[in-house]
């Protein structure tokens, strides 16, 4: 009897699942950064400057991923002081009454050897909507402290509209000064936790 509940202890432990691993976002070499185009001939290019991103997975081909991200509306810039004050008011983001954008990953498929399909919500103003980013798995290293690190690159295109933001005048051709849809490009290095 012993012996067949040590066996079951033993089978226990070499079957259950592998303990999900936590990876937080090493701020100072990470980027959230937009692009929207202005006058038709031009782009202007933003960051938010605050913001926290974790991930957890147990699968090493990180198809389990689930990763949470918030960021502070408020921290926006994009050099220009005037610029950044209209995009906090209320014709875009409204920082006083929505302080924080929001994504909750749903998906990580697998593309390429390096690629992946990342599914899930992002929310901006009181609008949640389903969004895809392209990603892309750098690589993982040891840094000279000896902290495992981990890199990707995720971009995709929103319509600014779909979230509320929908202030824009109309230049005589009939374009917009401030166009409709945003560029986002992630660049995420990750430090696991122990």
């Amino acid at each position: 009897m012993k012996q067949v509940l040590m066996s079951t202890v033993i089978l226990a432990v070499f079957l259950a699942p592998a303990p999900a691993e936590t990876w937080k976002v090493d701020k100072a070499h990470s980027q959230v950064t937009f692009s929207v185009s202005h006058l038709v001939i031009a782009e202007v290019r933003g960051r938010f400057k605050e913001f926290d991103v974790t991930m957890y997975h147990e699968n090493d081909d990180f198809t389990d991923a689930r990763i949470e991200a918030v960021i502070r509306a408020a921290s926006l810039d994009t050099d220009n002081e005037r610029r950044d004050n209209h995009l906090r008011s209320d014709d875009f983001f409204n920082v006083e009454k929505f302080p924080e954008l929001k994504f909750t990953s749903s998906s990580m498929e697998k593309t390429g050897k390096n690629t992946y399909k990342l599914k899930g919500d992002l929310t901006i103003r009181d609008i949640t909507k389903p969004i895809v980013l392209d990603v892309r798995f750098n690589g993982a290293i040891k840094d000279p402290g000896g902290n495992t690190k981990i890199g990707f690159k995720a971009t995709t295109t929103i319509s600014r509209f779909e979230f509320g933001t929908k202030w824009s005048r109309v230049l005589e051709t009939g374009e917009l000064i401030a166009g409709e849809m945003v560029d986002i490009t992630l660049l995420m290095e990750f430090e696991k936790e122990s």
